[in-house]
């Protein structure tokens, strides 16, 4: 029993990680918007211990800043961070394609149909997180494929700082452009051209900076109507 008490807090942790951030990216904890750990501790049912872990973890993720003694808050949107962000996230997807083309087989090209068949109909619905779910998951496929280390470690480090600009690309009509974009990348991984595949990862990803675009000076997004 000692044993699995000891793997309780990581994964109460998770669970705090999950939906702070989600509350962020969504909107729901506004940029610059003070967080206080027991306040979110007894939203969420849990000690403060969790929470605290899960704040610091968002740190590290540029989601939430700190002052010692002083104050804890919804990191700032900062256009450069974001766009310097977005710029190197782009570059990576575009890397493991390239990487992953020789690599793939019939069931990771399935697995990606799947995956953007689900993001498809998650979009319809209007249903945001079932999108984010399903775009990761697809996107995940040749991350994983191409074996590179640094190309997802990369990814991972990066991608929650443009997370914001995929909730609001998502939460308008223009995400349904990606469901075409994601086609059109798992032809060409069928056809076995990498660096097609790779410009058009690029491509899709680089979409995103028009949302940036939208939002001058840090003004935060807000979330669609």
């Amino acid at each position: 029993m000692q044993y699995i008490s000891r793997l309780d807090r990581p994964l109460l942790r998770d669970r705090a990680l999950a939906t702070i951030r989600q509350a962020i990216v969504s909107g729901d904890l506004v940029p610059g918007e003070a967080i206080r750990d027991l306040d979110l501790a007894e939203r969420l049912g849990l000690s403060r211990t969790p929470v605290r872990e899960a704040l610091s973890h968002l740190a590290e993720e540029g989601l939430v800043e700190s002052k010692p003694h002083s104050y804890t808050r919804v990191t700032p949107i900062d256009p450069v961070a974001v766009r310097d962000a977005l710029q190197v996230v782009q570059a990576m997807h575009g890397l493991a394609l390239r990487l992953a083309v020789p690599l793939l087989t019939a069931d990771h090209l399935s697995l990606m149909r799947a995956a953007n068949s689900r993001f498809h109909a998650a979009l319809t619905a209007g249903e945001i997180a079932g999108a984010f779910s399903a775009d990761d998951d697809f996107h995940r496929v040749p991350v994983e494929a191409c074996a590179n280390f640094a190309v997802a470690a990369t990814i991972q480090r990066y991608t929650p700082l443009v997370r914001r600009l995929e909730y609001q690309r998502f939460s308008s009509s223009c995400g349904a452009d990606s469901v075409a974009m994601h086609e059109e990348i798992v032809l060409a991984c069928e056809q076995g051209d990498g660096d097609l595949a790779s410009r058009l990862a690029e491509h899709n990803w680089s979409t995103l900076a028009a949302e940036l675009a939208k939002h001058p000076e840090g003004e935060p997004p807000k979330p669609a109507e």
